[in-house]
């Protein structure tokens, strides 16, 4: 028989409500939201009446000693991911965590981290985070899960299916995440986000193109590791008058709008990733795979299943047609089953089927683990100028 599942989620911000989506479209393992926990107890209680939780909790203290909740699905700001896995972990709790795993915020309070502190001081410290979290995975035996969707993407699974069933060599990847800029007001302070856009949105293609060379290594049977990377990273906005700036919604204060990582992989093949804040027309998501035996070009977003065509935005109101898009008018390729393509539903179902039957996730610890140390290793490469090895930085 499955192990029931009981979720207590603790955040109740965007990323709730996506997780929200997803679990709506998981199909037959049941299930039970259990409990919402934020500080802010007004949106925690919309979130119970839109997706059904049970009750609505302030203290996730309190949350954890629930003993029927089995896993803590945690969206909140990435500063408090690996103190709150930690806990729920030696709580006896599987874990789900919301991308990235971590990363550097200074001390409480500190203005233009990205300006006074070093990048190697930023990784090695989040390094050290990163491993305080690893030994208490390995005594507690419980799963972590990592909510990363572009992994779990309609287009990416397939070309994982691809890979491990043609035991294709990966010579060079491609993937980037960019649009116009956050409406999130802290996106441009380092202290919030622990960077700029490439570890707001560059982290999804970096993480499937990472997951990706996992599942050629385990096809051909073959050791691979993450080398060197080497990036550029850069504020391109700046240039711009207040006039000029008025279509694009980055306002970067010490972080970046623009990057660019080249990972080398042990067996010497590469991986590009690219990220920015300064492409209109919505979000451009997508990984380009080109192997020994095969091209594969996964089209996150946009797709094109449904073009669509308005004069006019008349009944349009509720109606969503896609992401960081000013306007409905003229042509639009629109987002349909956008939870399901963008992979949301997929890793909220695996993660329920991982915890019901006692099975490995897809994506794990690992790749949230190198995603994280690939992005700071780029950060320091970009600021010393020098291609940096993750064996000896």
């Amino acid at each position: 028989m499955p192990t029931s599942v009981v979720i207590g989620t603790v955040g109740a911000g965007y990323a709730a409500r996506l997780h929200g989506n997803g679990y709506r479209n998981t199909g037959s393992i049941p299930f039970r939201l259990k409990t919402i926990c934020d500080t802010n107890t007004a949106l925690a209680e919309r979130l119970k009446c839109e997706f059904g939780y049970e009750k609505v909790e302030a203290d996730f203290d309190e949350m954890l000693k629930d003993p029927e909740i089995n896993v803590i699905d945690i969206v909140t700001p990435p500063f408090l991911h690996i103190p709150m896995a930690i806990k729920a972990l030696k709580s006896g709790k599987h874990v789900i965590c919301e991308k990235p795993l971590t990363g550097y915020f200074g001390n409480p309070g500190e203005e233009n981290v990205g300006f006074t502190t070093s990048k190697r001081t930023m990784y090695e410290k989040v390094l050290s985070d990163m491993n305080e979290l690893k030994p208490v995975l390995r005594e507690t035996g419980k799963k972590f899960l990592y909510a990363e969707n572009f992994i779990y993407s309609t287009p990416v699974m397939k070309a994982a299916e691809i890979i491990r069933a043609k035991k294709s060599k990966i010579l060079f990847m491609k993937g980037e995440e960019s649009l116009k800029g956050s409406s999130s007001s802290v996106a441009g302070k380092w202290n919030k986000t622990g960077g700029g856009v490439l570890i707001r949105t560059g982290t999804h293609p970096l993480s499937g193109m990472i997951w990706l060379k996992h599942q050629e290594a385990q096809a051909r049977n073959e050791e691979i590791s993450i080398s060197t990377v080497t990036a550029d990273t850069g504020t391109t906005t700046k240039v711009l008058t207040d006039y000029e700036h008025r279509h694009i919604a980055a306002f970067p204060k010490d972080v970046e709008d623009y990057a660019a990582v080249t990972v080398t992989f042990s067996d010497g093949t590469k991986c590009l990733t690219i990220a920015s804040d300064t492409v209109l027309g919505g979000t451009k998501n997508y990984i380009e795979v080109y192997a020994n035996d095969t091209s594969l070009i996964c089209n996150i977003t946009p797709t094109d299943i449904l073009n669509t065509y308005f004069l006019d935005e008349e009944g349009l109101n509720d109606v969503y047609i896609s992401e960081m898009l000013p306007s409905k008018l003229g042509w639009n390729k629109a987002f349909v089953s956008d939870e399901v393509i963008r992979g949301y539903a997929g890793e909220l179902r695996d993660f329920l089927e991982t915890i019901a039957f006692d099975k490995k996730p897809v994506a794990n610890f690992d790749v949230a683990y190198e995603t994280v140390q690939v992005i700071y290793a780029a950060y320091l490469s970009a600021e010393e100028g020098r291609r940096v090895s993750l064996l000896n930085v």
